[in-house]
């Protein structure tokens, strides 16, 4: 080969060498170009993965575990009877703690259950089945878990009876009048329209004419009135009637129809109409000042068969009722003002009356102190 030869070989040789390496270096800075665009593309918090791994979908560890942390999981049990034979058809309820989850089902013929499904945490079950009490537990279930309830044992339901004694009301009532008709002043004195027992129940018709019929024919009215007709003749009151025994009988028969209207028309008459009690409901208890009001008021108020609180038209309708009739057989010019005044009069006694039981006529009637030994508190509690 000739030095021309020669010379243009090794010119032809060394340009294609210096295009070769001109490709190789575009190769270079291509790949490291591909590399770089592959690292920008990786997401934060990758913890710089290769660039093999940019190719394909980046591993999340945290979402991995937040799924394996709520996995659904299963409860299954058995339901029992105190003998140990299965329970079918009891009525067991799930609910978990945040109640975010409820579910029921039925045992079925061999006594278990099982509830599929069931968000991890914790939970209740309550257990329900005709003749038996109600039974709960409690546990936790754990993400993935089949939980194995422990047997649940269901007690025989506990039958609760209520038991009412009725206690008849006229009955006690009528006790309580045998009572009253025992009742004396001084062992002597009649005492029977007053009750010592606060709740005593109200008087029937019967009883409250009873007791009208009790008071007027004791003979300790009779032998009063017959006192209270010489006293008259002693004064010569009502000197229309004279003297001697036809004068002491019209006084005594006018006396003694006094007592018997007032008696009647008090304690049965109008009573028995308006539905009032007639008799004095003792106190007490409690001040002096409670138990003068209690008194004082008693002939104008007094209790209704309802147990209320209310006027006492009965006592003023017999106060004013007796004097009337009374007008018809004394004699008198005036007889709209002898009413008036023999009414006012009969008012205030029944007051009178009331302070003697209050503070009075307790401590001397006998009976009411056998009652006292035998309810210490005497019946004594209560106010109007």
């Amino acid at each position: 080969m000739s030095a021309r030869g020669v010379a243009k070989t090794e010119v032809y040789s060394f340009g294609q060498a210096y295009r070769y390496w001109l490709l190789g270096l575009a190769a270079v800075a291509f790949f490291c170009g591909a590399v770089a665009n592959a690292r920008s593309s990786v997401p934060a918090g990758t913890g710089g993965a290769s660039v093999g791994s940019s190719l394909g979908t980046p591993y999340n560890g945290d979402e991995k575990t937040r799924e394996d942390a709520a996995k659904p999981g299963n409860l299954v049990g058995t339901i029992l009877d105190q003998s140990g034979s299965v329970a079918v058809g009891a009525v067991v309820r799930l609910t978990t703690d945040d109640k975010s989850f409820s579910q029921e089902v039925v045992s079925g013929d061999n006594g278990q259950f099982s509830f599929p499904n069931v968000p991890p945490g914790r939970f209740s079950l309550s257990v329900n089945s005709a003749g038996f009490g109600n039974k709960t537990c409690s546990g936790e279930l754990q993400p993935g878990q089949t939980y194995l309830v422990p047997a649940i044992v269901l007690s025989i339901a506990t039958v609760v009876t209520d038991v009412r004694v009725a206690v008849d009301p006229v009955e006690v009532a009528t006790e309580e009048v045998q009572e009253q008709e025992h009742q004396r002043v001084l062992g002597f004195i009649p005492n029977f329209f007053v009750t010592y027992h606060a709740d005593a129940p109200p008087l029937t018709t019967k009883l409250k004419y009873q007791l009208a019929w009790k008071s007027a024919t004791d003979p300790v009215t009779i032998v009063g009135t017959a006192f209270l007709a010489g006293m008259q003749q002693a004064g010569d009151q009502y000197s229309e009637f004279g003297q001697g025994a036809q004068g002491y009988g019209k006084r005594f028969g006018t006396a003694y129809a006094d007592v018997v209207a007032a008696t009647f028309l008090s304690g049965a008459v109008f009573p028995s109409l308006l539905k009032q009690d007639p008799r004095y409901f003792y106190k007490g208890s409690g001040s002096t000042r409670s138990r003068i009001g209690r008194a004082v008021s008693n002939s104008f108020i007094c209790k209704g068969d309802n147990g209320r609180w209310q006027i006492n038209y009965s006592n003023i309708g017999g106060s004013f009722g007796g004097a009337a009739i009374s007008s018809t057989y004394y004699p008198t010019k005036n007889q709209a003002s002898v009413i008036l005044s023999n009414g006012f009069i009969r008012m205030g006694e029944s007051s009178l009356a009331g302070i003697f039981q209050e503070f009075v006529a307790r401590k001397l009637t006998k009976q009411a102190k056998r009652q006292a030994q035998a309810d210490p508190t005497g019946g004594a509690i209560g106010a109007k």
